[in-house]
């Protein structure tokens, strides 16, 4: 019988218990870096597949809701005139035209 396993020696009994605490924790950290590292792989495959045969630029928002393609990305991608794109709108920055008062 081992000193943590006599219920008449406390001291014995919470080292054992610390022990199994202490190897719990390590348990949790290894299972939680390994789903970290998981959710990083995950994120990073996500963002290569939507950078592959895309392309990310900034453009200004024209009369009418027009936006422009830049010639660099639509020569990379081969868009050509009455081409069907996707187009996922972030808004950055807002420019809203002021009026003097007064």
């Amino acid at each position: 019988m081992s000193s943590g396993d006599n219920p008449a020696d406390p001291m014995g009994t919470f080292k054992k218990a610390f022990e199994r605490g202490s190897e719990a924790q390590k348990d949790f950290a290894k299972q939680f870096s390994s789903m970290q590292m998981d959710a990083m792989q995950n994120y990073f495959a996500m963002l290569k597949g939507f950078s592959f045969n895309n392309a990310m630029f900034k453009t200004t928002v024209q009369s009418g809701g027009r936006i422009s393609i830049p010639e660099a990305e639509r020569q990379a991608l081969d868009i050509q005139d009455g081409d069907l794109v996707q187009v996922i709108v972030i808004p950055i920055e807002k420019r809203r035209k002021t009026t003097e008062s007064g």
